[in-house]
């Protein structure tokens, strides 16, 4: 993996298209960490790989001890996770290049104090756009001194195919070495954080909006998974494991809530009895798949 290197000099400041400059009033107090905490959504696990790694890497490394908080799952949302006093490895998945708006009120009503942050974000071989400014701007409204960031490769939720198998050891590796030098800040004592990411400042750019072959806007919003009833066993794992609580338990062919288009139901059924039929939806899936190549991660510190 290459790491991206960009001057803190006047002129990047200036002139640089599409990156800035961020440094946190937040930063400029003494901040003594007791633990380090992994806290990401990931409903395919992706993130969770990448996350969960750098978090064991930095418990490691700095002799404290480690949590890991998937919010996926309804019920993390619902208790309060005492994230204070922490080095934060706070991951999302990016869905349209964004921060997926159905948990952007929950993000914004986290408040953490006395804490270090580095935001993570998954992107599944497009692009990552905004994400990762907008995930960086939320981390810091709730609190936390933003230390460093990082864009990961990780298999796209509506393929098998777009990056494969990804994060992958290399992806690991990566995110291992990410941590030690993040870590090696922290002791290091450099802190206020200045640095460039890529993305754009506030208003953020649109979601990513695909469009068929004649150029009109795809619009998928309200597609939802369809149930092969002849391989369903009815094991309610799909329903379980959605993270917006969207599949009726009692008939798990029934989607009654909204559809992030995550595919942890997809993925995660052991009789592949999820999938999606929407021509608009394969259209858009079999695009990226043909448009899209190999992808580095990209990491700022």
């Amino acid at each position: 993996m290459k790491k991206v290197s960009v001057k803190n000099t006047e002129d990047n400041r200036r002139t640089l298209r599409g990156w800035h400059l961020f440094s946190s009033e937040i930063c400029r107090k003494r901040i003594k960490i007791k633990k380090v905490c992994a806290y990401y959504f990931s409903a395919t696990e992706t993130t969770k790989k990448i996350c969960e790694q750098m978090g064991k890497t930095a418990g490691e490394f700095l002799k404290l001890p480690f949590e890991s908080y998937n919010f996926a799952n309804p019920s993390i949302r619902k208790r309060a996770n005492d994230l204070n006093e922490s080095l934060i490895i706070f991951g999302m998945p990016v869905i349209a290049g964004r921060v997926p708006n159905l948990f952007v009120k929950y993000l914004k009503q986290l408040r953490i104090k006395n804490s270090i942050g580095v935001a993570i974000v998954l992107y599944g071989n497009r692009n990552f756009d905004d994400g990762l400014v907008e995930l960086r701007d939320l981390m810091s409204s709730m609190g936390v001194c933003i230390i460093g960031c990082g864009a990961f490769v990780g298999e796209h939720s509506f393929s098998k195919i777009l990056a494969k198998g990804r994060p992958d050891e290399s992806d690991l590796q990566s995110a291992m070495e990410f941590s030690k030098k993040i870590c090696a800040k922290i002791q290091k004592g450099e802190l206020p954080m200045k640095t460039v990411i890529r993305g754009m400042r506030k208003p953020y750019r649109k979601h990513y909006m695909p469009r068929d072959r004649y150029g009109e806007s795809i619009d998928i919003r309200k597609v939802k998974p369809v149930t092969d009833e002849s391989k369903c066993t009815d094991c309610k794992i799909c329903a379980e494991i959605c993270p917006t609580g969207a599949i009726d338990r009692d008939d798990v062919s029934n989607v009654t809530g909204i559809c992030i288009k995550c595919c942890a139901c997809v993925k995660r059924c052991p009789e592949n009895a999820k999938s999606f039929v929407d021509a608009g939806f394969i259209y858009h899936k079999e695009e990226l798949e043909y448009k899209y190549g190999a992808y580095k991660n990209k990491i700022y510190l």
